[in-house]
């Protein structure tokens, strides 16, 4: 069959690299009088090193307390004064920090994230106090919260061998607390040093007088050398794997069935997008057809390639996940004779071309979507735009992703899903709610 007829995007992209290594990415785009400024970092939760556990993520918070020049949540108050929005996030593969703001704050946005970049005010009092901040949030959204893991720490933590992916990147209480302003100071000097990171401008703005002032206050930040890379490659599954979780705060057993994906950039890779679109996303899918129509099992099922993102801004190894909340009448098994019986057909021969057509469509128009952002305007483009920049080397790739859609076949889907889709090539993990059960270890010590 012929492949879909695509369309070339032509998103500008300007890229350079400073002396002291910082890569700076330009993208305008005169739609809206904004612009969008974004500095993503190359070390994220499976990036920190070991005996680090939630540095990556404690550190997004320590970023906002202050730098030589702007007092503790100065840079925030000064972003509101100014009529923007702004937040921060931390990713398996980097630390983000962003802000939106009217197109004539452009000048002052990159002072601020300049001098950011250049140190944070870290104290003793701080430490704690952002400590005690980051603990506190691990309670509420992962302790104290049915299914406050499920699927994407547990998940990891068990099916993983390599540490670097399978350590709970959100936080460890007791890593969290031996951390010393030391500590924090060696990790901002490693990870937070422009070589090891991307800054980039989307919005209306003239590219020629943006790379002046990004040089005016970036291009004499201190060199640093970029760090080792962490080595977080995964031996392939041979067998399939099953784990239990009792929760004593969730009303209803759980499963999430887990599969390893391509290397990410890999034409199989852009195969197991569209074998995720036509099993697991939206009500047509097979797995939503098959669970949730056909058999009654759940609501509903969800999941993807990238639990904290999209396909296109992580590396691998990423987990292809299918994860539902389920009636207590069906178990584990029943779960995954269903799973079988959506998946099975897509192993045993190619799809149809209507099916394949609607899933190279569905793929193509998540791409398209995940480049917007009604929150955010630009941010979309601006993460694809970051990501591609840190684990590629080359922003430019976003124009590429679209026609690494269309070179896909049927038949390249078929043999991705016989080689990856296989029942012993999976993790299993269930979730068993229980009435009672012993306190964590974390709340014991508290």
């Amino acid at each position: 069959m012929t492949a879909p007829t695509t369309f070339q995007l032509d998103i500008p992209v300007e890229q350079h690299t400073l002396d002291n290594g910082l890569q700076v990415v330009l993208s305008p785009d005169t739609s809206a009088p904004v612009v969008l400024v974004a500095v993503y970092y190359h070390v994220g939760m499976r990036l920190e090193p070991q005996g680090r556990t939630g540095f990556a993520h404690l550190f997004e918070h320590l970023m906002f307390q202050g730098s030589e020049h702007l007092g503790k949540m100065e840079l925030v108050q000064r972003i509101q004064q100014n009529g923007g929005t702004l937040n921060g996030s931390t990713r398996y593969d980097f630390t983000n920090y962003f802000e939106v703001l009217p197109k004539h704050t452009l000048e002052l946005v990159l002072w601020m994230e300049a001098d950011r970049m250049r140190g944070p005010k870290i104290t003793d009092a701080e430490l704690d106090n952002q400590r005690d901040v980051v603990k506190n949030e691990i309670r509420v959204n992962v302790l104290n919260q049915p299914y406050g893991g499920f699927p994407w720490i547990d998940m990891a933590e068990r099916a993983y061998s390599n540490w670097h992916n399978s350590h709970n990147g959100y936080g460890d209480m007791v890593d969290l607390d031996a951390a010393s302003l030391e500590d924090a100071q060696t990790f901002f000097d490693t990870y937070y040093s422009p070589a090891n990171a991307a800054l980039v401008v989307v919005g209306d703005f003239e590219p020629a007088a943006a790379l002046e002032m990004v040089r005016r206050y970036f291009e004499d930040i201190p060199a640093q050398p970029r760090p080792m890379p962490a080595d977080v490659a995964e031996p392939a599954w041979t067998e399939e794997r099953r784990f239990t979780k009792d929760d004593p705060l969730a009303s209803q057993p759980a499963v999430a069935v887990s599969y390893q994906v391509p290397d990410h950039d890999s034409p199989e890779y852009f195969a197991m997008g569209l074998l995720d679109e036509a099993l697991l996303q939206g009500d047509d899918s097979a797995l939503n057809q098959e669970l949730v129509n056909r058999r009654g099992i759940t609501g509903s099922v969800s999941g993807g390639m990238n639990s904290l993102g999209n396909m296109f801004n992580a590396q691998t190894p990423l987990l292809w996940t299918a994860s539902l909340i389920h009636d207590a009448q069906f178990d584990t098994d029943a779960v995954l004779e269903a799973f079988d019986a959506a998946i099975e057909p897509m192993r045993a021969a190619p799809l149809s071309a209507a099916a394949f057509e609607q899933a190279a469509t569905k793929a193509r128009s998540s791409f398209y979507d995940s480049l917007s952002s009604t929150v955010y305007p630009g941010f979309g483009r601006a993460d694809l735009l970051a990501s591609l920049a840190l684990i590629h080397g080359d922003a430019a790739r976003i124009n590429e992703i679209d026609a690494r859609f269309a070179e896909v076949t049927p038949a390249l889907v078929h043999q991705v899903a016989r080689d990856y889709l296989r029942p012993d090539g999976r993790s299993v993990l269930s979730i068993n709610p229980t009435a009672s059960a012993e306190p964590s270890s974390e709340e014991a010590q508290s």
